[in-house]
């Protein structure tokens, strides 16, 4: 079968690779039908920061039907639709025990620490995927591992209804966080980006205002009204300056994105202003309740995506995403119906 794998940094290859064998116990095999490049892909490719094994199959957001199932396997069965949970977590360290399986000790994830969805087929521990409704859209299916990640830092941002938010960085993830609040929350959403035309596409579809990361920008924006939360979706430490420079007090500040270098940052700031600065990593029981939104969200998710029709077409998208050419926030790949 057909696989991407991942061999050092810059250093990826299309290549015949053999069929998963029958799934050991608590395992299942997936036929794969969609997948997604995500931000992080991106990142290993170019950095290397994050490789374990060499070669291994890339890709952690992808949806697909079980076609095997391992003995012990009880609550997936051959035809089910899934989508797959991206984190290998141990659920034996105290992180795990207590429920925080995002931040399990030994957390690794899917297309890194094992073989990934950029694959024909793949084979994952059964507690890994989710199932969804037959009748969904695989290009959307495909989504639910990013919109968990959204969906996690919107919870743990948690504005009060009413209140303004300021999405920095219109990628997948700002995009998606931008999209939930469009639906779950009722105060007016601001987007900033370097890229204006992607912001305004986002901004259109989740019914915000683009701005810059000026603090009389926001203020006329939000007709003097306080801001006071945000989500960084860049991992870019002078987007973060700006935008808590931008904040009133009382609120808070959700970082998602990977960062770069390290923050040049006054406490003090935080201190005075009451500022909460929150990292967000991954999920934890979020995925669930990501694939049940997916049919709400399915119209401007489609919206957001430009679609691959072949494995063969990733390695040349990894490099056009790497230097920013594209307006859209997530590059799908269908695989098979």
């Amino acid at each position: 079968m057909k696989a991407v794998r991942l061999y050092d940094a810059l250093d990826l290859r299309v290549e015949e690779v053999t069929r998963p064998s029958s799934p050991p116990a608590g395992y299942v095999t997936i036929d794969v039908r969609a997948a997604g490049i995500c931000g992080s892909d991106i990142h290993n490719f170019r950095t290397g920061q994050w490789i374990s094994r060499r070669p291994s199959t890339a890709g952690h957001e992808f949806c697909g039907r079980v076609s095997a199932v391992g003995n012990g396997v009880e609550d997936v069965l051959i035809g089910d639709f899934v989508a797959a949970d991206s984190r290998f977590y141990c659920g034996q360290c105290e992180a795990c025990k207590s429920g925080r399986t995002n931040v399990c000790e030994h957390l690794g994830f899917v297309g890194e620490v094992c073989d990934g969805g950029f694959a024909e087929q793949v084979e994952l521990p059964a507690r890994l995927v989710f199932k969804h409704d037959p009748s969904l859209d695989p290009l959307v299916a495909a989504m639910a591992e990013p919109l968990a990640v959204a969906l996690h830092a919107v919870r743990r941002l948690n504005p009060p209804q009413g209140e303004a938010v300021i999405l920095i960085g219109c990628g997948t993830i700002g995009g998606l966080c931008g999209l939930l609040l469009s639906h779950l929350h009722d105060g007016k959403l601001l987007f900033a980006d370097l890229n204006g035309n992607r912001a305004e596409m986002v901004a259109g579809i989740c019914g915000g205002s683009v701005v810059a990361l000026d603090k009389s920008q926001a203020r006329a924006a939000l007709g003097d009204a306080r801001l006071r939360y945000a989500v960084d979706a860049t991992g870019s430490t002078r987007a973060i300056a700006q935008g808590i420079d931008l904040l009133d007090g009382g609120g808070a500040f959700a970082l998602v994105g990977i960062s770069h270098g390290k923050l040049d940052l006054d406490p003090n700031i935080l201190v005075e202003r009451e500022i909460s600065l929150l990292g967000c990593h991954a999920f934890e029981g979020e995925l669930g309740d990501a694939i049940a939104l997916l049919p709400k969200l399915q119209s401007s998710l489609l919206q957001f995506s430009e679609v691959l029709n072949s494995l063969d077409e990733i390695p040349d998208a990894y490099r056009r995403l790497m230097d920013g050419r594209t307006n859209k926030l997530k590059t799908i790949i269908r695989i098979a119906d």
